[in-house]
C-alpha cells in the first residue's frame, strides 16, 4: 500500500506506541501470560498487520489497545501511547471518552457485534451522538447515510432502516467500518475482517479499508492469520508467537526475506500461486504452547527443527527482537544471522516457502 505525504497539521511520528506490554490473566490453573512484552508502533496512514495462530496474543493486544479487558481479572503493564497519551494509566472513563472518536474496532464477527433488535443506520447514528453530544438525530442521521453510502451499501437511505439479520455477510462488515469510521478516528483496528467471507467479498472489504484509510489517514492495525491478506494491504508486519513479537519488519522484508523458522512455518503453510501446484503445503509440527505453562527458553523450540544449532541456546534463554542487517528488520532468534540465511537458502526456499 502506498501513502502520500503527510499533510499539515497531522503529527508526525508514530500515532500509537506500543512499549513491552504484557497483558496477564488471573485463572484457578495459573497465570495466564497471552501478551508478554510486545513493542510495535503505527504512524498514520500507515498499515501494520499482526500475524500468528490463534493463541499468539494478537487479539488481546487489540482489545488491551482500546481498554476492553475486565482490570479486575487482568494484570497490565507498559505503555500505550496513543497520540502521547498512556492509555495504561488513564481511568476507565477516560479511556471509554478516546473509544470510537481517537480510535475504533471493526470486529471479527458483525452479526454478533450489531445489535440485532435496532436498524443498522440507528446503531451508526448512536455511535455518533455518543461523541457529538450537541448533534441532533437528523444530524446523526444524516452522518450515519453518508458513511453507509461511502462503504459502497447501496440505497444508503432505505438500508438506514434495516436489521442486521437483512444485510449479507459483505454488507454487515461494510456497516461495522462506517461505524468505526463515522468519527474520523485517527486508528483503526481490524480484528479478522475478512473471516467468513468469500474472497471476492474479502477482496472488496480489503480494497475498502485501503480507500477510506487513503481518505481519512487512519493508522490501521490489521489483525490476521492470513498471510495473502498482509501482503495485499500492510506496510508493516509484526509475527506473535507465545504472546511475544518474533519477528517484525517491512512487509517484504518479512515475507521475501523471512529470518524466523516461525515465519518460514507460516509461509510453508499457506499455498502459492507461483509454485508447484501440485506440491504438499508443509505444515508446522505440533501446537501452540500453553500460555501459562510456556516452554523455557524460546517458546517456539519445541517445534522448531533448527533449536539444536545454537549451543542449545534456544532451550534456556529467551531471544530478544534484534535488528538484522536490514534496517527495520528485527527477529527473535538464537540462530547467527549467517546461519538463518544459509538454512533459508539451502533448506526452506527450494521447497516453494519464497513468494
Amino acid at each position: 500500500m502506498t501513502t502520500s505525504t503527510v499533510p499539515a497539521g497531522h503529527r508526525s511520528g508514530p500515532y500509537l506506541q506500543v512499549e513491552d506490554l504484557r497483558v496477564w490473566f488471573d485463572t484457578a490453573d495459573g497465570v495466564v501470560r497471552a501478551v508478554d512484552g510486545v513493542s510495535f508502533a503505527v504512524e498514520q496512514g500507515r498499515t501494520l498487520g499482526i500475524v500468528g495462530e490463534s493463541g499468539s496474543g494478537k487479539s488481546v493486544t487489540s482489545l488491551a489497545i482500546l481498554g476492553l479487558h475486565d482490570p479486575r481479572r487482568t494484570r497490565l503493564s507498559g505503555r500505550i501511547l496513543l497520540a502521547g497519551r498512556d492509555l495504561v494509566r488513564m481511568s476507565e472513563e477516560e479511556v471509554r471518552r478516546l473509544r470510537g472518536r481517537d480510535m475504533a474496532m471493526v470486529f471479527q464477527d458483525p452479526l454478533s457485534a450489531l445489535h440485532p433488535y435496532y436498524s443498522v443506520g440507528r446503531q451508526i447514528a448512536e455511535a455518533y451522538r455518543v461523541h457529538h453530544p450537541d448533534a441532533g438525530r437528523r444530524e446523526a442521521r444524516r452522518r450515519a447515510v453518508d458513511m453507509l453510502g461511502r462503504v459502497g451499501i447501496p440505497q444508503p437511505g432505505r438500508r438506514f432502516e434495516q436489521y442486521p439479520h437483512e444485510f449479507s455477510g459483505g454488507m454487515r462488515q461494510r456497516a461495522m467500518i462506517a461505524m468505526a469510521l463515522v468519527n474520523d478516528p485517527d486508528l483503526v483496528i481490524a480484528d479478522e475482517p475478512t473471516t467468513a467471507l468469500d474472497v471476492t467479498v474479502q477482496a472488496q472489504i480489503l480494497d475498502l479499508l485501503a480507500d477510506l484509510q487513503a481518505e481519512f489517514r487512519s493508522a490501521i492495525v490489521l489483525i490476521t492469520h492470513d498471510l495473502g491478506v498482509v501482503s495485499q494491504v500492510a506496510d508493516e508486519v509484526l509475527v506473535m508467537y507465545g504472546g511475544r513479537g518474533v519477528e517484525h519488519g517491512g512487509v517484504e522484508q518479512v515475507l521475501r526475506r523471512p529470518q524466523h523458522p516461525y515465519t518460514w512455518g507460516l509461509l510453508s503453510s499457506v499455498p502459492s500461486l507461483h509454485g508447484d501446484a501440485a506440491a504438499d503445503l508443509v505444515p508446522i509440527p505440533g501446537n501452540p504452547p500453553s500460555l501459562i505453562n510456556l516452554p523455557s527458553g524460546c517458546a517456539f523450540h519445541p517445534r522448531c527443527r533448527y533449536a539444536g544449532r545454537n549451543g542449545n541456546r534456544s532451550f534456556s534463554e529467551v531471544p530478544e527482537l534484534r535488528q538484522v542487517r536490514e534496517r527495520g528488520h528485527l527477529v527473535a532468534c538464537h540462530l547467527p544471522e549467517a546461519e538463518r540465511q544459509h538454512i533459508y537458502r539451502d533448506e526452506v526456499a527450494e521447497v516453494g516457502v519464497a513468494r
